[in-house]
């Protein structure tokens, strides 16, 4: 039986907002829609997991009720690139430590900048710099000086074309995308998936005018694969995991670096680091399954600290 899907309307009636709140969330990307035609849909799976992650934390014990793990009840901000091991880790973290983790899926530079500018704890990152050909690394040492920054690696991940089941159009490389009979559908501006897809076409000399549906923007990978499953469009840049998650077929052309930015303030240091020791352990690697079109060889590894960092984890 499918599952049902409300529409802007209706979850507005349902959380008593207003409808233009409702586009704003998924605008943020903090709630996942998808699209039939024109018309905007939200699974109800997904209003679920919207509602799990607002829930006011719970009081703070007293003393006599005190347990180890963190008793906080500040929520810990993540913002970021969207992906399916980052909502995982998530809420498999949230229950472990009992804390209260709020994901904003509004893409890899957005979520960088957000941490910059000290409106979120996390930011879930993957920027190729174009000049080093280096991962993530060459904008955090431009974007933080004196902050107290860590960066633990999550997952290398495929990057490349979705196409539906089949790929009757044998859409094999990025020439094919100037074609007059491919329809494209392309990630927002910002996101690591688009500066990928950007610097791959400068590299061929491949003008984005020259391809249909360049400008037709989705804010996650499910979103815009979901048009190829659809047949709205023929082709998308995303990742290998939505591809399985849609039954498409996957034609792969880079690798990348995902990367997790922690930033340590007085106020969240102990949960940041919590948070480490769990993405490290092998209870949360345990608990990773389906894992087409990622290589967690390097999960939990440092790759970057300040100094300031080196004594908490």
């Amino acid at each position: 039986m499918d599952e049902k899907a409300y529409t802007p309307d209706e979850v507005a009636q349902i959380f008593q907002i207003s409808k233009h709140t409702v586009y704003e969330l998924i605008k943020r990307g903090e709630l996942q829609a998808f699209k039939i035609g024109n018309k905007m849909r939200i699974e109800h799976a997904e209003l679920e997991r919207f509602k799990e992650n607002m829930k006011a934390p719970a009081k703070k014990p007293s003393v006599e009720q005190t347990s180890p793990v963190s008793n906080t009840n500040m929520p810990i901000l993540l913002s970021g690139s969207h992906d399916f091991l980052v909502e995982h880790f998530a809420k498999q973290a949230a229950q472990a430590l009992h804390l209260q983790i709020q994901p904003s899926f509004i893409g890899s530079l957005e979520g960088l900048m957000m941490l910059y500018r000290g409106q979120c704890d996390i930011a879930a990152i993957h920027l190729l710099d174009p000049t080093s050909h280096e991962y993530n690394l060459p904008f955090i040492h431009q974007l933080f000086v004196y902050e107290s920054i860590l960066v633990v690696r999550l997952a290398v991940r495929e990057q490349g074309f979705i196409v539906a089941k089949g790929n009757s159009k044998s859409i094999l490389d990025f020439s094919d995308l100037t074609r007059k009979d491919v329809q494209f559908i392309n990630r927002q501006k910002g996101s690591g998936t688009r500066f990928l897809l950007d610097s791959k076409l400068s590299s061929y000399g491949i003008a984005p005018s020259k391809i249909n549906g360049y400008g037709n923007e989705e804010w996650n990978h499910l979103s815009a694969a979901s048009y190829i499953a659809r047949g709205i469009a023929d082709v998308t840049f995303g990742i290998h995991s939505a591809a399985s998650h849609l039954g498409l077929d996957f034609v792969p052309v880079a690798k990348e670096q995902f990367d997790l930015v922690f930033r340590f303030t007085d106020e969240n240091k102990q949960s940041l680091t919590e948070l480490i020791h769990y993405l490290q352990s092998d209870l949360f690697k345990n608990s990773l399954i389906d894992l087409e079109g990622y290589s967690i060889q390097d999960l939990g590894k440092i790759i970057y600290q300040t100094s300031q960092t080196e004594e908490l984890v």
